[in-house]
């Protein structure tokens, strides 16, 4: 291939409908890799995005969508993808991606980020030399996903049976699923369920943006018992693919197995579609919900995260686990809920 005819190019909205064809088109990319996911991060956080594609006659190959994280709390860092489990770069050919990889490093040392991050699935970074050695892995992320069946009874049967047996209580406490046009109901118990972990919950409208960019392919389905709401999920839709993404359950939820009823109906609902892959999502090793997907009978698969230092000495450590966060995880869940709500969007904003 000819060096020289590879541009690299960064993306403006009249571009997006080839931006999102190649999306489409590329074994590589995912629900996180659509141009979507721009308006989202720049309308409910106010963070800059550069989303870089490279072209060769008028046509792309590769795409890297990158979102700038600037805070007071957390630093500076240039990551694909802000708020999202999968990202990096979607390429179809070597030559294309290290093309992006020396693009997107180069624009880290023009915005004096602390470190580049590029949240892959797989291993891909192909730079050489000793540019390939400034690129560093962490192991701390796992992703599950499963094949299903387009039968419901044979997806139940395939569940580890202490755990099927949580499907069962839900299903013989009389639970009820609908899907949810509007984001109220989802916020109420997602937000309840965050704090009860300590964590700081994103802003209310972050979750009708998501709603109103991706239409169908964002989907709530909500669990009452006796019309009051115990659990919800806001679940992507992409390919042949289900990712249950923000779920959460109020007080009532372990008293009637709502979560393991939840899940369990939405993968009858996908498996009815003709949806074949399951996607749990990411899980941090060492936590409750990695434990909770591997009882389902998930394997974990790592997710190989590349970082490369721009002006940062060591790798980034955000994360619940750091023993550093414990005492605000602490203060945080014996805060009042309601102030959770008011205060915590201003934090979630920044952990990217």
């Amino acid at each position: 291939m000819d060096q020289t005819s590879i541009t690299v190019h960064e993306l403006h909205y009249p571009e997006m409908d080839q931006w999102d064809a190649f999306v489409e088109a590329c074994d590589e990319a995912t629900f996180f890799h659509l141009s979507g996911w721009k308006r989202v991060i720049e309308k409910s956080f106010g963070h800059n995005t550069h989303y870089l594609y490279v072209e060769k006659d008028n046509k792309i190959q590769a795409i890297l969508p990158l979102g700038h994280i600037k805070s007071l709390l957390f630093g500076s860092a240039l990551i694909s993808l802000p708020f999202c489990v999968y990202g990096g770069i979607a390429a179809e050919n070597d030559e294309a991606r290290v093309a992006l990889e020396e693009a997107a490093y180069a624009l880290a040392k023009q915005l004096g980020v602390d470190h580049l991050e590029l949240r892959n699935q797989q291993l891909h970074n192909h730079s050489t030399g000793s540019q390939k050695r400034d690129w560093k892995t962490k192991d701390l992320y796992a992703t599950f996903k499963k094949e299903i069946d387009p039968d419901p009874e044979k997806n139940l049967l395939a569940i580890p049976r202490k755990q099927r047996a949580m499907v069962r209580k839900g299903i013989k406490a009389d639970l009820k699923t609908e899907i949810d046009d509007t984001h109220d109901r989802l916020y109420n118990v997602y937000s309840e369920s965050v704090h009860n972990l300590g964590t700081p919950v994103f802003p209310k409208n972050y979750f009708k943006e998501l709603k109103a960019e991706f239409g169908d392919a964002c989907e709530i389905l909500i669990v009452t018992k006796q019309d009051t709401v115990v659990s919800g999920v806001m679940s992507f839709y992409f390919r042949n693919e289900v990712l249950p993404y923000y779920g959460g359950g109020n007080n009532l939820a372990r008293k009637y197995n709502s979560n393991d009823f939840m899940y369990w109906k939405l993968m009858s609902q996908a498996c009815e579609k003709g949806i074949q892959i399951y996607d749990f999502g990411r899980s941090k090793k060492g936590t409750g919900s990695y434990s909770f997907k591997k009882n389902w009978g998930f394997e974990p698969k790592p997710l190989h995260y590349e970082y490369r230092l721009v002006k940062a000495k060591e790798l980034p450590d955000i994360n619940p686990l750091n023993p550093k966060y414990q005492l605000f995880i602490k203060l945080w869940k014996r805060m009042p809920l309601s102030v959770s709500r008011l205060i915590g969007p201003m934090i979630a904003k920044d952990l990217g």
